[in-house]
C-alpha cells in the first residue's frame, strides 16, 4: 500500500521551559525528541509529547543557573517513514530553529524511543553538541538497507541507556550502534538499567540524574560524574554495558 503525503504543516519548536521563558540569556539548548512509530502520517500522539516533560522539567531546574533552555520538538507527523526519516529531518530543522533564535549556543538532542534514533541521526548539525538516546528504537540488520549511520556523531559527547527487559526496542540493538559509533568516536557511553522496561518507569529518577549530570557535562563543562566519566574512558564492552546504580544521584550536585 502506498503511503500517504505528508500533511501540509511544519515541525515546531513547543513553549520554551527555562532561561528563554524567564526572559534570561539562553547559553545552551536541550531539544526532546519524542517517541513515535515506524510508520503514520498522523498527527504525533499528545501522549508522547506528555512523556518527555519531566524530564525536560528536569533539566531546566538543574541547568537554571547554567542559562538553559528546553523545548520539545513537535513534529510533523507520528512516524518515522523509512528513508523519509521524517523525525530525523523535523530534529535537524529545530536545531537550525534553535541557531535562529538563540544563535551561537550549544545543543543536546535528547531522545526517547523513535526520538532517541532521530537524536542519533541528526547530530551531524554543526551546533549540536551532544546527544541522549534513551531506549532508541533501531533498525534489525534484516530490516534496513544499510547499517544506520555514525559517522555524524564523531566530535560529539554521546550517551545511550537502554533497559534490559525493553521489549518494544531490541536492547542488544543499541549496544551494536554504541558499538560501531565507539570505533569512530571515544566519546561515546552506554549504560545498562537492569530489569526496566522501554518507558524506564522502573528508575526513572535514576535515569532522569543521568541524563542531568550527561547533559550539563557536556553542554557547559561542569564536568561528569565518576559512573559517566568512567564509561566514556572504558573500551568496550565495559564502557558500554555500563550498569546504572541504583539510587544513582542521590548524592551528586544535582
Amino acid at each position: 500500500m502506498a503511503q500517504q503525503a505528508l500533511p501540509d504543516r511544519g515541525a515546531r519548536l513547543g513553549r520554551p521551559m527555562g532561561a528563554a521563558a524567564a526572559r534570561r540569556t539562553v547559553h545552551g539548548v536541550v531539544l526532546l525528541l519524542p517517541e513515535g512509530e515506524p510508520h503514520g502520517t498522523r498527527r504525533p500522539s499528545r501522549l508522547s509529547v506528555a512523556a518527555v516533560l519531566p524530564l525536560a522539567r528536569r533539566l531546566v531546574r538543574a541547568g537554571r543557573d547554567e542559562g538553559l533552555t528546553a523545548h520539545v520538538v513537535r513534529y510533523r507527523c507520528r512516524g518515522w517513514n523509512g528513508a523519509a526519516a521524517d523525525a530525523a529531518s523535523d530534529a535537524a530543522w529545530a536545531v537550525e530553529e534553535v541557531v535562529r533564535r538563540y544563535g551561537d549556543v550549544p545543543v543536546c538532542l535528547a531522545g526517547h524511543g523513535m526520538g532517541g534514533r532521530a537524536a542519533l541521526r541528526a547530530a551531524g548539525h554543526p551546533a549540536v553538541s551532544s546527544v541522549v538516546a534513551l531506549a532508541p528504537w533501531l533498525p534489525g540488520p534484516d530490516e534496513a538497507l544499510a547499517p544506520e549511520p555514525v559517522k555524524q556523531l564523531v566530535g560529539r559527547q554521546v550517551l545511550i541507556a537502554h533497559g534490559t527487559n525493553d521489549e518494544r526496542t531490541d536492547p542488544e540493538l543499541s549496544y551494536r550502534l554504541a558499538e560501531r559509533a565507539k570505533k569512530a568516536n571515544r566519546d561515546v557511553c552506554r549504560f545498562e538499567v537492569h530489569t526496566d522496561g522501554h518507558g524506564l518507569h522502573q528508575h526513572r529518577s535514576e535515569v532522569q540524574a543521568l541524563a542531568v549530570d550527561f547533559l550539563l557535562g557536556s553542554l557547559f563543562h561542569a564536568g561528569y560524574s565518576r559512573p559517566v566519566a568512567d564509561a566514556l574512558a572504558a573500551p568496550p564492552p565495559l564502557g558500554l554495558r555500563m550498569p546504572l546504580a541504583a539510587g544513582f544521584g542521590a548524592n551528586l550536585r544535582h
